[in-house]
């Protein structure tokens, strides 16, 4: 099962899939959908991104790998491309529709890399840079919203304000000198984000538990979608619109804690000790692990600055739960989309493991003073492996046509 499991539209009760609608195509492999080129590029953008600044950082390096650089890129370069890969694909199996394949692919691809060019060369082109990097998310959050409302698919209408708001997010980066927002559209981005895991996550992790521990005859299965769920997704929305709006309030930081503690217990009822046996199952359980200990930490940062550092809960956040819930999310769909069986082998199982070393050594770094700087490249070199690792496993499947036979 790969993003197909989404594509179960409750409304009509019946599971829409793309490969049923999918307008005949003859082109290139890569850009026969969305997850293809944008999997593979936001992997391999991140494992350069990281050692580049990484590099800048402890060593002094180009101008044009500052700090800001290096987060603008791994929110709104990353994260961004491996949401519009998942996205691109999901969509049509929730509405029915034709997926964006061919050149109209092409073009958002081609959008998303015009950014990455323009942020490397913002000294030169000054707020020509803004303009292009923007033009990409503001592009892709019109045609999810297009999607979703031209295929009558309102149960995922919270989908197209996440995104909506991702987009505003990264404007509001470019403006964050001119007029005051200092680190606001970071915090929009990665509450966007905590919301995105909350209801996607939510419904992946417990439905592929499940499928596994049915195709196996294991009767005890995860908890049934209930009326806390929803509970657990809007207090996680107001959670992270109150760290938004009012990141040093104490209300808040109770707030954060909350919503850790409640996704945790969202997380305990989904039984994912019961599937321990398969890497691709439990990888989404550790990611939304991530998600609560996140959460948590942000919550804990707020309340106690001087016990808890911000940077443990960002990163808890980044590396951790963005970090192992992306590379979870495509590995599974790569193998599913591409007809590979769906279980991991020994190089997705190092990968799995780098990643989520990755995030234990820098949420630990900010707390271990002098070995701050010594975590920091360790840290940076697992995601890097993580990353490239997946680009040289899973890049021959992304560029190369679906097999005949799985």
């Amino acid at each position: 099962m790969s993003i197909k499991a989404l594509g179960q539209d409750r409304a009509h009760g019946v599971a829409m899939s793309t490969a049923a609608t999918r307008r005949p195509y003859a082109g290139p492999a890569l850009f026969s959908f969305g997850f293809r080129p944008f999997f593979l590029l936001g992997a391999l953008w991140s494992a350069l991104v990281v050692p580049m600044w990484l590099s800048s950082f402890l060593h002094g390096g180009p101008e044009a790998f500052t700090r800001d650089w290096h987060v603008h890129e791994m929110i709104f370069g990353f994260l961004a491309a491996v949401m519009a890969g998942f996205l691109t694909t999901a969509i049509p199996n929730w509405t029915g529709r034709m997926p964006v394949i061919g050149a109209p692919l092409g073009g958002l691809v081609a959008l998303w890399v015009a950014g990455r060019a323009s942020m490397l060369y913002a000294p030169v082109l000054g707020p020509l840079a803004s303009v292009i990097d923007s033009a990409f998310l503001v592009a892709f959050a019109a045609i999810v919203w297009r999607e979703v409302l031209a295929g009558r698919n309102w149960r995922n209408l919270p989908v197209c304000v996440l995104v909506s708001l991702f987009a505003l997010a990264n404007v509001a980066f470019h403006l964050r000198q001119t007029n005051g927002l200092n680190d606001f559209g970071v915090r929009l981005a990665l509450g966007s984000a905590c919301v995105l895991i909350t209801l996607i996550g939510g419904r992946l992790t417990p439905s592929f538990t499940r499928n596994w521990l049915h195709a196996r005859k294991i009767l005890r299965e995860p908890a049934a979608a209930s009326i806390f769920d929803t509970g657990v997704v809007i207090l996680t929305g107001l959670a992270a619109a109150a760290w938004v709006a009012f990141p040093d309030v104490l209300l808040t930081g109770a707030a954060l804690l909350g919503a850790g503690a409640a996704n945790l217990f969202r997380l305990a009822r989904w039984r994912g000790w019961a599937a321990a046996r398969e890497p691709l199952v439990w990888i989404l359980h550790l990611g939304y692990g991530w998600l609560a200990t996140g959460l948590l930490l942000l919550g804990a940062a707020v309340l106690d600055p001087a016990l808890v550092p911000l940077t443990a809960g960002i990163h808890a956040v980044t590396v951790g739960a963005v970090g192992v819930m992306t590379l979870a999310v495509m590995t599974r769909a790569t193998r599913g989309h591409t007809g590979r069986p769906l279980t991991a082998g020994g190089a997705t199982t190092m990968i799995y493991l780098a990643i989520n070393l990755a995030a234990l050594l820098r949420v630990a770094a900010p707390f271990t003073g002098a070995a701050h700087a010594w975590l920091l490249s360790a840290s940076g070199l697992a995601w890097t492996c993580a990353f490239a690792g997946f680009a040289i496993v899973y890049g021959r499947m992304l560029t190369t046509a679906k097999p005949l036979t799985s």
